[in-house]
């Protein structure tokens, strides 16, 4: 079952993922069990995905507030005129944020060598123009953490690695050095946690925002969507690890022989539903210390 639509506000936005109402000096936040691969929404739900990366989220916006402000105001939904059925649908999967001018980039930050940033690393020897040392293997820990930015793609399209420079450009030269200096100082925090945890945390997506000019933490944080998790007893360099995320998907359509990677994409089959599934409870419980009610 997908999101239903509400009667008490306003749809302002639909992602891949995500539905924003608009509750006028608020936006409510819901988060769906659509998955996507690809940049590609597919038509098959992983059941409970929704609660899965809320609560993940909520549980680390609280961690890192010291850090850097976000836009969580409540997971109370009384108030808001939602009907009997709306408010089941909701409860655990929405979160009342407040308004903020979004940077128009993602703010990306890499421990290890994987994903695009180890194609990128391949093709040019650098990721977001920063030039790597030779020889770095897929999987690899890098010196130091990266902050590689990228745009946000549209619709249909795909996100694009950016060199700073370029970020700069976009949003301006105190706003990139500050969300720069944000999201490495997240990701050393999150990734310092999760090896507590027993989980290599490879790299991750922020959003910011600015509101009333402050810079905020907005959308998601450190979810299974959002970030690249690997079990640190499994991990070696020079090959790609499992992960805690929807890698299993990305695999699955791989291999399909007949999809050219445009919409709209193939159904799931149930053992890819409850194997992503599985891997999504497992990196929340791992994470969070809590048993995910089913």
């Amino acid at each position: 079952m997908d999101t239903p639509r509400l009667k008490a506000a306003p749809l302002a936005a639909r992602g891949k993922v995500r539905d924003v109402y608009d509750l006028g000096d608020r936006l409510l936040m819901v988060a769906s069990d659509r998955i996507s691969a690809f940049d590609v929404a597919l038509p098959t739900p992983i059941p409970d995905k929704g609660r899965l990366l809320t609560q993940l989220s909520l549980f680390w916006f609280e961690k890192l507030a010291p850090i850097v402000p976000n836009h969580v105001l409540t997971t109370d939904l009384a108030g808001l005129g939602l009907e009997a059925g709306e408010r089941a649908w909701l409860e655990g999967r929405s979160v009342v944020v407040r308004k903020a001018e979004v940077l128009p980039v993602e703010c990306v930050v890499r421990g290890y060598l994987a994903g695009g940033g180890w194609r990128d690393y391949r093709a040019t020897g650098a990721v977001s123009g920063l030039v790597l040392p030779e020889g770095l293997e897929q999987a690899q820990k890098l010196p130091e953490p990266i902050f590689t930015p990228s745009t946000k793609a549209a619709p249909g399209g795909h996100d694009e690695a950016i060199a700073f420079e370029r970020m700069a450009g976009t949003v301006g030269a105190r706003h990139a050095e500050r969300a720069r200096a944000t999201a490495l100082a997240l990701y050393r925090e999150a990734a310092a946690y999760a090896a507590g945890r027993g989980l290599i945390l490879a790299d991750t997506k922020f959003e910011m925002g600015l509101a009333d000019g402050e810079l905020i933490l907005v959308d998601e944080c450190l979810t299974s969507d959002s970030s690249r998790y690997w079990p640190a007893d499994r991990y070696r360099a020079g090959v790609s690890p499992p992960s805690f995320d929807k890698q299993v998907v990305r695999d699955w359509l791989s291999a399909l022989p007949d999809w050219d990677g445009t919409p709209p994409g193939p159904e799931l089959p149930p053992d890819i539903v409850a194997g992503t599934r599985a891997r999504y409870v497992e990196a929340y419980e791992r994470l969070t210390g809590r048993t995910f009610p089913s």
